[in-house]
């Protein structure tokens, strides 16, 4: 479990700074659009993709601090619909998992 636990903490740091990242793009921090139409509709559109992988990130980083709070209360093993164990193999390809492969699909 501690190992589980110290994986998703490094995962929501690396989340954590890849949203900035996204979010510092979006902001042009890095200067302002380019002068040439053709250029920033460009821009324009790599901003709809930077907003698209922020909502991913975002929702990513939403499921890790729910596995890790289900962990602090240590009901991280446990499948929160089914109430099973999970399978430390499912744990370990997708740590932030709270469901049980048997409830996953059937959602």
């Amino acid at each position: 479990m501690a190992d589980r636990k110290a994986r998703l903490e490094g995962l929501r740091d690396e989340l954590i700074e890849r949203i900035e990242r996204y979010r510092a793009h979006k902001e042009q921090r890095n200067g302002p659009l380019d002068k040439d139409m053709e250029e920033q509709a460009v821009e324009l559109q790599n901003d709809e993709v930077v907003d698209s992988l922020e909502n991913e990130a975002e929702e990513e980083l939403h499921q890790v601090m729910h596995a890790l709070g289900r962990l602090e209360s240590g009901e991280g093993e446990r499948c929160e619909a089914c109430g099973e164990p999970i399978l430390p193999a499912r744990l370990e390809a997708l740590p932030y998992t709270t469901l049980c492969r048997e409830c996953a699909e059937s959602r």
